[in-house]
């Protein structure tokens, strides 16, 4: 094998797990809260009835989640499937614009077959989860609200109330009745991806926030309106810590104490409790080295018997398959130690038998299937299903006027103007007056999907027009509205060329996108150079210059800062966003505070009101209103010595970091850096992406290997026109599939052939892909 190079520029930080044994648990110190919904004799009479006429497959069908695109309803109804899920990205038909009637009818499919009772079959109605965490964010037309960074900023629990009930009535029209929502994580490091799914740094807002979003989904737990027409079931996650990991690496390792576990981390979950949950997720995390999925003594110890939950503990996507000892495909462990339901997208099938077989062999004690099946009917019960009919003739289905319904895009509204914080207003620069000339410059000036931010019609939130959105208002859209109604005129370019000069400059500019570990930073650092050179030019100009920051969390803007005369941080607003214009122009004041604290250094990836040394730009808590006159002074921008490394690349032109290119005669690889965790990365879509020029087609096999796992890549090079530069992508859950262990990489690129090839190899990354089939 002949291959060329180029030059390096860039390096890689890799992670390992630590390896400690957990600190033993100490129950009697958690939190025992009151039960919200008191105990029905009857119902649980009806449960034991339903438990004796249930043969074991009936039984275990009911602990299996497959993900719909894997799924046909007549699988429902042979394998007895108990709940079914769509994930970001997952349709029916794998339609991303699948209209809300669809939708609706896949429901009805999926519950009728759940009801068919040819053959002596038990009808148990089926489940169907979504992840609606920001509204109803799957479906097209639906309001979405501003995430839970931003709700945070707001300080209005009664509103929080208002935007699950909002929700609930849109999830009804196209007939989903679980909501995977909400995340009552309290995120304690800004670099994590999932940040701007936790209101805040302070265990005791996630709290409150937590009791009145569930009441909004679910209803009074102790009124007859409880999980009634016009709500469905909450789930509270990620249980427990996934706000506080090392790094703030998603699903990686919290070294907390088991003090801060319980008072920081688990305050979501007794606000939760107080208000009637029925679902508890559990996390991908690790607490001193092992997989939640697995430790019973959380989950069951303190969860079901400590706190008093009587509900379902549902696992998340494959998230057993990475307790030590298990597979997506069977995993006991994760089961005795509490989980109810496995989220198991793809291998179901294989689960559903290996956990038959354990059951019949004593591994799973028959005794804890039941306890699993009966928190199962016992939601079902409780939210009336049994008795409901199809869903769409259930309250609100089929309604879809109802979705982006104008009273529903209304309260989004004025969410997204409780949810603006204005950090700097020097020389009163906000708000703007009547009858200026605005320009609306940014990347995000036009821009819904940047403005609506990840679990947005896709997992990541891309690929997103604004077309998608139809009924939606983009930030620069609200202030035309608002501008010209006022006498002014407006000019939006997102390069910021104008014709005439501006009298203010409005420029809308900030993260893409993102989910999940997608979305992990090395640092706090905003590195948005073409952004700042767009704030310096206007600035040069003469331009008063207002930033609107879109961000899923805090960041170091210390640059875009000075070059601003104001700055509001917007956070991730959704779909209204007119609600921008409200403030900017004065019809409401600015009401928001920080729920999280803003870094004054590069280096304050990790800084929480209460900790040692707390020095931040921006207090938890700051604000400034209209009223206020202080000015804020030219700020450092120095980043020297903060190490912006990139953890998904490891080669860029060269070997990145520490990994070294090896090359023989039949083989190239990459050997020498840290040992990798990708499990995380296979469990979800991303692939190892190769780019290289082919300067002679492959004339035998040639190999991709990834720690171990080949698979075999020469039609998709033969595929590549010679000598221009392409690339091939495999997804990493094709190399876990063919045996790799995922959670010990020590070569994540090796490319091997026993014939000629010649190849210019220029990249080595990982990147997401959409679902795809392995070579």
């Amino acid at each position: 094998m002949k291959v060329r190079l180029a030059v390096a520029a860039l390096t890689l930080l890799g992670f390992t797990l630590a390896a400690q044994i957990p600190p033993p648990v100490h129950t009697e110190s958690w939190p025992a809260v009151p039960a919200a919904i008191p105990r029905d004799a009857a119902l649980e009479r009806r449960i034991d009835a339903l438990l004796k006429r249930m043969t074991l497959e009936q039984k275990v069908g009911q602990v299996i989640q497959p993900s719909i695109p894997n799924i046909t309803p007549g699988d429902v109804r042979d394998y007895h499937l108990g709940s079914v899920l769509n994930g970001g990205g997952g349709w029916p038909g794998d339609v991303r614009k699948a209209t809300p009637s669809e939708w609706l009818a896949l429901a009805d499919a999926f519950y009728e077959a759940s009801m068919d009772t040819t053959g002596g079959r038990l009808a148990i109605p089926v489940m169907w989860g979504t992840d609606a965490v920001h509204g109803h964010n799957n479906i097209v037309g639906a309001t979405l609200f501003p995430h839970n960074v931003g709700l945070g900023a707001m300080r209005n629990p009664d509103l929080i109330r208002r935007i699950g009930e909002v929700t609930a009535v849109e999830m009804r029209v196209t007939g989903q009745d679980w909501n995977f929502s909400p995340t009552v994580a309290v995120a304690r490091d800004s670099r994590w991806g999932r940040a701007y799914e936790s209101w805040s740094e302070d265990p005791e807002l996630v709290r409150v926030y937590a009791e009145q979003m569930i009441r909004g989904l679910q209803g009074d737990p102790r009124s007859r309106a409880f999980l009634g027409p016009g709500k469905v079931i909450a789930t509270a996650k990620h249980f427990i810590g996934d706000g506080g990991t090392e790094g703030g690496r998603d699903q990686g390792d919290v070294l907390a104490s088991e003090a801060e576990l319980r008072d920081i981390h688990g305050a979501g979950y007794a606000g939760a409790m107080r208000g009637g949950v029925q679902v508890v997720m559990a996390s991908y995390n690790s607490w001193h080295g092992a997989k939640l999925h697995g430790v019973g003594a959380l989950l069951t110890g303190v969860l079901k018997r400590r706190m008093g939950f009587d509900g379902i503990v549902v696992g998340d996507w494959n998230g057993h398959g990475q307790v030590t000892g298990c597979t997506n495909a069977s995993c006991p462990q994760s089961f005795n130690a509490g989980v109810d339901i496995f989220m198991v997208p793809e291998d179901w099938k294989k689960l559903y038998e290996n956990t038959v077989a354990q059951v019949k062999s004593g591994e799973i004690p028959r005794e804890r299937l039941d306890d699993a099946v009966r928190r199962i009917l016992r939601v079902k019960l409780r939210a009336g299903l049994f008795t409901a009919g199809k869903p769409s003739r259930r309250p609100h289905g089929g309604e879809s006027s109802r979705l982006g319904a104008p009273a529903h895009r209304a309260v989004a509204r004025q969410a997204v103007r409780e949810s603006l914080v204005l950090l700097k207003n020097n020389g009163g620069v906000l708000p703007i007056a009547g009858r200026k000339h605005v320009l609306v410059a940014g990347d995000g000036a036009d821009n819904i999907a940047k403005q609506s931010g990840g679990w947005t019609l896709t997992w990541q939130g891309d690929g997103n027009t604004n077309a998608d959105f139809p009924g939606a208002t983009s930030i620069g859209a609200g202030i035309r509205a608002a501008v010209e109604a006022a006498g002014g005129r407006v000019t939006i370019s997102a390069d910021g060329s104008f014709s005439e000069k501006p009298d203010v400059a409005v420029v809308v500019f900030g993260e893409d996108p993102y989910a999940e570990f997608q979305g992990d930073r090395m640092t706090v650092v905003y590195e948005g150079e073409k952004d700042l050179a767009l704030l310096r030019r206007l600035k040069d100009a003469g331009i008063p210059v207002v930033s609107l920051f879109l961000s899923g969390r805090p960041l170091w803007v210390n640059p875009h800062l000075n070059a601003s005369d104001a700055f509001v941080a917007a956070w991730l607003p959704g779909t209204e966003g007119g609600g921008v214009a409200d403030v900017l122009l004065g019809t409401h004041d600015f009401k928001g505070k920080l729920a999280f604290s803003w870094p004054k250094l590069p280096t304050q990836a990790v800084l929480n009101r209460g900790q040692a040394g707390y020095d931040p730009l921006f207090p938890y808590g700051f604000g400034l209103t209209y009223a206020d006159r202080a000015e804020l002074p030219k700020l450092s921008e120095d980043v020297s010595g903060v190490d912006q490394t990139r953890p998904d690349v490891y080669f860029a032109g060269g070997p990145a970091g520490q990994w070294r290119l090896e090359e023989t005669s039949s083989e190239v690889a990459l050997r020498g850096g840290p040992r990798l965790d990708l499990s995380r990365e296979a469990n979800g879509n991303l692939a190892l992406a190769v780019g290289l020029v082919v300067r002679s087609a492959p004339a035998r096999p040639v190999l991709l290997e990834v720690a171990g796992a080949t698979i075999d890549v020469s039609s998709m090079l033969r595929a590549l026109p010679l000598n221009e530069p392409g690339t091939i992508r495999v997804r990493l859950r094709c190399f876990a599939d063919a045996g790799a262990d995922m959670t010990k990489v020590d070569v994540p690129f090796r490319m091997s052939t026993e014939g000629e090839l010649a190849i210019t190899l220029t990249d080595v990354r990982l990147v997401p892909v959409a679902d795809a089939e392995c070579p």
